[in-house]
C-alpha cells in the first residue's frame, strides 16, 4: 500500500496531559461503546487508511478494532507530552505513504465520510486540506496532508505552534455537515465536554 502514489496513512495524537481532564487517560475514554481513541482511529481506516500510527501509549487492543488488514504501530515523541509539533515529528518517522490525515484522538463525532471529503480535497489541492469549524475556524487535528509538504515544513521550523507550522501550507478549507450528529470537531477536553458527548450519543441511539 505504501507505494502506491494514494496510498493514506493516518497519524492520531493521543498523548499530551489531559490536566483539563485531571490528567486522566483520555484516549481510553469510552464515548458510546468505544474509546475516543478507537472511534478515530476507525474513521480513518473507513476512510481508506491502512496505517494508523499512534503517537502516545501502546494499546495492543486498538488493532482488533479496526478492520481486517489495517496496521496499527505506536510511538512516542520524546520527552512524552512535549506538545503537537514534536508528536507529528516522532510520529512522521514511521510513515510511508505519501499522503496522511493528521488527526485529534478525542473527537467521537469524527466519521469515515468527513475524511473521505477531507482527503478528496487534499488531493485536489495537491498540498493538504483541513477541517474548519461552524465560525470557519482552522481544524489543524482534523486535515489532511502531502506527507512530503509536512517533512519540509518540519524542516525549517524552530517553533511550538502547529498553526504556526501548518498555516503557511495554505491547505485548502472544508465545512462538512454533521448529518444531524453533533459536529466532528466536537472535542472531549474536559468533564462537561465527556458528559455533553456521553448524552448525546445516547440521545441518537435512543433516536433510532
Amino acid at each position: 500500500m505504501a507505494g502506491r502514489a494514494d496510498a493514506l496513512a493516518a497519524l492520531v495524537l493521543a498523548g499530551g496531559q489531559a490536566s483539563r481532564l485531571g490528567g486522566a487517560d483520555k484516549p481510553g475514554i469510552e464515548v458510546g461503546g468505544r474509546t475516543l481513541l478507537a472511534a478515530v482511529a476507525m474513521a480513518a481506516a473507513g476512510a481508506g487508511a491502512w496505517h494508523v500510527v499512534v503517537v502516545g501509549p501502546a494499546r495492543p487492543e486498538l488493532a482488533a478494532a479496526l478492520p481486517g488488514g489495517a496496521r496499527v504501530d505506536f510511538t512516542t515523541e520524546r520527552p512524552a507530552g512535549a506538545g503537537p509539533v514534536p508528536a507529528l515529528r516522532a510520529g512522521l518517522t514511521r510513515v510511508r505513504e505519501p499522503w496522511l490525515l493528521l488527526l485529534a484522538a478525542d473527537l467521537p463525532f469524527l466519521r469515515d465520510s468527513h475524511l473521505r471529503e477531507l482527503v478528496e480535497a487534499a488531493k485536489r489541492s495537491g498540498t493538504g486540506a483541513l477541517l474548519v469549524d461552524g465560525d470557519d475556524r482552522p481544524q489543524w487535528l482534523v486535515s489532511c496532508w502531502r506527507t512530503a509538504s509536512l517533512r519540509t515544513a518540519l524542516a525549517g521550523y524552530a517553533g511550538s505552534s502547529l498553526g504556526g507550522l501548518l498555516g503557511p501550507l495554505r491547505a485548502a478549507h472544508v465545512a462538512v455537515a454533521a448529518g444531524g450528529e453533533a459536529p466532528p470537531w466536537q472535542d472531549c477536553d474536559t468533564p462537561e465536554d465527556v458528559a455533553t458527548a456521553r448524552a448525546l450519543t445516547r440521545g441518537s441511539e435512543a433516536g433510532e
